[in-house]
């Protein structure tokens, strides 16, 4: 198996957790997100589905558009959900405690840009920073 193969599968697997988790166990999600989002419980449920839903697509390997299609939209969601990882630093910061401290939260603000061009390159959708098509 390549490693891009080997990136999809775990990916999907990421995702397919964290879909369940956001569906089984909303309530962690709920409270972390940002007070300027609609209906807090219905996006956290949509977020899980959005999860399994590109999972799926990763997973498929019959088309490798819709592999693609899953890949920018696993891209997306992870770009749209950074809000709620940074008013989640923000909630620990303010506590007493620091809540998880900023040894959790900086490397996870810092690791999204990463699951962002993980799901891209991982579902083919670039190939940066290798190769190019056609080469």
């Amino acid at each position: 198996m390549s490693a891009r193969g080997a990136a999809r599968i775990l990916l999907a697997l990421f995702y397919l957790a964290a879909g369940l988790v956001h569906l089984i166990m909303p309530a962690p999600f709920i409270k972390i997100t940002p007070e300027w989002v609609p209906s807090p419980a219905l996006v956290v449920t949509l977020t899980g589905i959005a999860e399994l839903g590109g999972a799926a697509g990763l997973l498929q390997w019959s088309s490798p558009a819709l592999r693609r299609a899953a890949g920018w939209g696993l891209a997306a969601y992870a770009l749209c959900v950074w809000p709620a990882n940074f008013n989640h630093m923000a909630l620990d910061m303010a506590r007493a405690d620091h809540g998880a401290g900023l040894g959790y939260h900086v490397p996870r603000l810092a690791a999204q840009p990463l699951l962002i061009w993980l799901a891209l390159w991982a579902s083919a959708a670039i190939d940066w920073p290798f190769r190019r098509r056609g080469s």
